[in-house]
């Protein structure tokens, strides 16, 4: 399990490398900008991918699953589930479920867990996952997990994952290997855009805006990581904005 540095991809001709060529890994696709360069190293990696998509009644539901099946197409990926956990929308807490919680403007000054925090929703991902990978014999599960430059969600911790790691080994059977893989936890945003240039990252294809799903709002938490990251990288986003998107220029 850990990170990776993005200088550490280098896209080639040569292919996969001879040990990855017969693995199987299942990858978690949200159909984020993350979760998309997580995907192209996972493709990079494993010999071949199984993508996980999870609704959890959202505001941009149906635009992420967009998302994720045109990533799924892109990458040639066969194997597919998606899973509707419909609970944590009636559990609520977070304004991407509870219409009653607005989603707050982004301040990238400020620090702490923002409104849009889907209690404990990382968990009942990686739940799905372990479950997936052990029936289809997967021995590894990538997730876009970013702990450095991101909003702050405790589940994006890297401990979080080390504590969950030991989770599977003690719930699964003796002789399942599970491994749980966070390649982009450790850099920033714009490293993430820089990487995701390097393995072509279809990044035209993804989704980030918690609130609309025609044009991204420009103004939300996530939209704002992801402008300043694509600045800060000096690549052009894209996607279409609703606000100005040199709003977060750094």
């Amino acid at each position: 399990m850990g990170g990776t540095d993005e200088s550490a991809y280098e896209t080639s001709e040569s292919g996969k490398p001879e040990d990855a060529r017969l693995s199987l890994a299942v990858c978690l696709v949200s159909g984020g900008m993350d979760s998309c360069v997580t995907a192209a190293i996972a493709n990079e990696e494993a010999g071949e991918l199984a993508f996980l998509h999870v609704s959890y009644g959202q505001r941009t539901e149906q635009r992420e699953r967009r998302a994720f099946e045109e990533l799924a197409e892109h990458y040639k990926v066969k194997q597919r589930l998606v899973v509707s956990l419909g609970h944590l929308a009636q559990i609520g807490g977070s304004s991407l479920t509870d219409k009653d919680i607005d989603v707050t403007a982004a301040n990238l000054g400020v620090h702490g867990i923002p409104t849009s925090y889907v209690p404990f929703r990382n968990a009942h991902l990686l739940s799905i996952a372990t479950s997936w990978a052990e029936v289809i014999g997967a021995q590894t599960i990538y997730i876009g997990a970013v702990a450095e430059d991101s909003s702050g969600y405790p589940d994006c911790r890297p401990e979080f994952y080390e504590a969950f790691q030991e989770v599977i080994i003690r719930g699964t059977k003796p002789e399942t290997q599970i491994e749980i893989r966070t390649p982009v936890i450790a850099l920033k945003k714009s490293e993430i855009v820089k990487l995701g240039q390097k393995l072509k990252s279809p990044f035209e294809l993804t989704w980030s805006c918690y609130q609309y799903s025609d044009k991204a709002c420009g103004d939300c938490d996530s939209c704002a990581l992801r402008l300043r990251a694509f600045s800060t990288a000096g690549v052009k986003d894209p996607i279409p904005y609703l606000l100005d998107s040199k709003r977060f220029a750094y």
